[in-house]
């Protein structure tokens, strides 16, 4: 039986290697999976991709990839060389792009497909041309993915029920805008507990600020542990 604290990947949204290690090395006990986005890796590069692997930690590599086919497959291809656990791409890339990554995974790395931002609203849909729901777009956006071959969806934990009654049990979910109930939501428009968003279906919920920007970080993984338990 999978543990609970499996499920939950923490998000090293800081800006060194010296700040990401201490936080792997405060959670390492408690915590198996670490996601590395943007701000880290522009700042520290892949280094900081093999310095967390060397600890025995797991990595998902958020880096939402965006280009053309050849560029994404050749950046799919250098992730699954530091052997990075999971990749994402956003699906609003097309059909050719998300084959090109998928084809160029590695056998034991996911793509994981971004439907709609967790920061997105349907004004956000409009102004770029998109008069539909976020649901209807999320649908959307998953089904060619699938098609495509991704391995599972990143999304809102709003959606995850569409999403498990559209492809069962077959596409992994990881879901971001997770909030316990004494967390500041921030930016997040669409976010969820992480209780429910477990019992919702989700793989995966990625936990960022609630956890970095605690004073304790490892007292607030914690208490969530003891909410997802009780």
């Amino acid at each position: 039986m999978t543990n609970v604290a499996d499920k939950i990947i923490v998000a090293l949204d800081v800006a060194t290697k010296e700040k990401a290690l201490a936080l792997v090395k405060q959670l390492q006990h408690d915590i198996s999976f670490f996601k590395i986005g943007l701000q880290l890796y522009t700042a520290e590069g892949p280094e900081i991709v093999r310095a967390v692997l060397a600890t025995g930690a797991k990595i998902w590599l958020d880096l939402k990839l965006y280009d053309i086919p050849n560029t994404v497959a050749r950046a799919v291809e250098s992730a699954s060389t530091l052997g990075v656990q999971m990749i994402t791409i956003h699906l609003s890339g097309g059909s050719e792009m998300i084959r090109a990554a998928t084809t160029a995974r590695a056998s034991n790395m996911l793509v994981l497909g971004v439907t709609v931002l967790t920061s997105s609203t349907e004004q956000t849909l409009r102004e770029i041309g998109i008069n539909d729901t976020v649901e209807n777009q999320v649908i959307r956006l998953a089904r060619f993915g699938a098609a495509a071959g991704v391995d599972g969806f990143v999304a809102s934990p709003h959606e995850i029920k569409i999403l498990r009654a559209e492809f069962g049990d077959r596409i992994k979910i990881a879901v971001q805008g997770i909030r316990p109930n004494w967390a500041d939501p921030g930016d997040q428009k669409r976010f969820m507990t992480p209780r429910d968003a477990l019992e919702a279906g989700a793989d995966y919920i990625g936990i960022g600020r609630p956890i970095t920007k605690h004073a304790q970080p490892r007292e607030a993984v914690a208490k969530i542990l003891d909410e997802l338990s009780n």
